[in-house]
């Protein structure tokens, strides 16, 4: 099963996702508070796909997603957005990202998204 690193400056918010994906099935490898700890965490294990939150403290998501896909051009990353972000996340699909969902979080669509991204 796909492994997943949880991208978010708000513990709740990464919980309900983990929440989400690990009754599904997938595995989580990894959870970052902001974008520095998810470059290093994508560096060491390789997730197959990363739920990257766009305003954090420290690296914003969007900086994050262009630090991966230098690292690792072949990323596969999905944004996390509140609604009212839709200029961010333009941004972020630009810089890289594969799709969006909206916080709050639907499970179906959570899932939908990464089944999508990961083809």
């Amino acid at each position: 099963m796909a492994k997943i690193l949880i991208v978010d400056d708000a513990a709740f918010m990464r919980m309900m996702l983990k929440d989400i994906l690990t009754k599904n099935g997938f595995e989580i490898c990894g959870e970052a508070p902001n974008g520095i700890k998810a470059v290093e965490i994508y560096k060491s294990e390789k997730p197959d796909i990363v739920t990257m939150d766009i305003t954090m403290p420290e690296m914003d998501g969007i900086q994050a997603v262009k630090e991966i896909k230098r690292i690792d051009p072949n990323a596969k990353i999905i944004m996390c957005s509140a609604m009212g972000q839709q200029a961010m996340v333009m941004e972020a699909i630009k810089s890289g990202a594969r799709d969006f969902i909206v916080k709050p979080f639907q499970p179906d669509r959570v899932i939908e998204s990464i089944k999508k991204v990961l083809g």
